[in-house]
C-alpha cells in the first residue's frame, strides 16, 4: 500500500503522454520523417527540464526520501552506444513506440501495442544474455 503514490504518478504520467500526443503512431513518424516540431519540442523539453532538475539537485544538495545523497555518475563515451541508440531508433521508427509510451498505448487500446512491448522484453532479455560479449 506504501507504493501506491507511484502507480499514481504512473497513471498520471500514462494521462499527460496521451493528452500530449506522445504516443501517437503518427506524431512518430512526423519525427522521423522530419515534418512536424511536435516531438522534438516534448524531447527538448524534456532534456531541458533534466538539465535544470541536475543542476538544482547538485546545487541544493538534495536528498532521497530516505535521506541518501543523490549522485549522477559520469558516464564514459563507447562505440557500442551508437550502436544501440541506431537500434533503437530503427525500432522506434518502425514500430512508432519507444518503452515509455507503451503501457500508455496499450492503456489507450492500441492492444497490437502488446507485440513491440514482448519483442523489447525480448531484447531486453537477449542483451542480458550477451552483454558480457558487447562492447561496453
Amino acid at each position: 500500500m506504501k507504493n501506491i503514490k507511484f502507480l499514481v504518478a504512473g497513471v498520471f504520467f500514462g494521462i499527460v503522454l496521451v493528452k500530449a500526443q506522445v504516443i501517437s503512431w503518427f506524431r512518430i513518424q512526423e519525427m522521423f520523417q522530419l515534418t512536424s516540431f511536435h516531438m522534438y519540442g516534448v524531447i527538448g523539453t524534456a532534456v531541458v527540464t533534466g538539465i535544470i532538475s541536475i543542476q538544482l539537485i547538485n546545487k541544493f544538495k538534495i536528498k532521497t526520501f530516505s535521506g541518501d545523497p543523490i549522485f549522477v555518475e559520469p558516464k564514459k563515451f563507447d562505440k557500442g552506444q551508437i550502436i544501440g541508440g541506431l537500434i533503437f531508433g530503427l525500432g522506434w521508427a518502425i514500430t512508432g513506440a519507444c518503452p515509455g509510451p507503451l503501457f500508455a498505448q496499450i492503456g489507450s487500446g492500441f492492444t497490437v501495442v502488446a507485440i513491440t512491448l514482448l519483442s523489447a522484453i525480448a531484447g531486453t532479455w537477449v542483451y542480458g544474455l550477451l552483454s558480457s560479449r558487447l562492447p561496453h
